[in-house]
């Protein structure tokens, strides 16, 4: 089973990621961990994406795309993967498209103003603890080590509505190219998240590993 996973920033694509390839023995595949792993290492492919980072440059689709292919010929990825965070672009959809098939397109669907207030209220703490405003009661210390709570330079609002308008802008057109192939499927993500994964159960029906 070959499944893509597209929705914004604070759909809830990762959370529901893990879950997904726990239950259906696929690989997790996302492109962050792709780049980290090559930058890190100093592959051929992380030295070349270095090179256009370096120069302030955005890294070429040829070269997200071979990293991507190197990633899904590994072993654990021959009995199925889950792509999160590729493709990005029509671009990169189409070019993808010619040299691999996926089973199924799930999107996460919930609105900005949902999106604006998940993100632009969430409080980190160093321990890893995440916590919500909405949920804290005027608490600014993490309940777990006592840590003061901060938040992420991506959460702040204006960011937040940046971040979603290069998603529209440049993502968003993947679900009608998906559509317009018969393989999306939109799911309701503003629901709690056990109820979205059930959801997303029911579509994939009984291809568990």
């Amino acid at each position: 089973m070959r499944i893509v996973l597209l929705g914004p920033p604070g759909a809830g694509k990762g959370t529901q990621a893990v879950k997904i390839a726990q239950a259906y023995g696929l690989a997790h595949v996302s492109t962050g961990d792709i780049f980290r792993k090559n930058l890190r290492e100093k592959t051929a492919l992380g030295k070349l994406a270095q090179s256009y980072m370096d120069k302030g440059q955005l890294v070429p689709d040829d070269v997200t795309i071979s990293m991507v292919e190197d990633r899904l010929a590994q072993e654990d990825c021959a009995k199925g993967f889950l792509l999160d965070g590729f493709p990005r672009t029509l671009a990169q959809a189409k070019a993808f498209d010619d040299k691999m098939n996926v089973d199924m397109v799930i999107e996460i669907e919930v609105p900005d103003e949902l999106l604006v207030t998940r993100m632009s209220g969430r409080r980190m703490c160093k321990c890893g603890a995440t916590y919500h405003v909405s949920m804290l009661a005027g608490k600014t210390t993490c309940e777990k080590c006592g840590s003061a709570l901060y938040q992420r330079d991506d959460d702040h609002e204006a960011t937040v509505k940046k971040r979603l308008d290069v998603y529209h802008r440049e993502t968003e057109p993947l679900v009608a190219h998906y559509a317009a192939q018969g393989v999306l499927v939109t799911i309701d993500g503003t629901q709690g998240i056990d109820k979205v994964f059930a959801d997303i159960q029911a579509v994939l029906g009984d291809a568990r590993k």
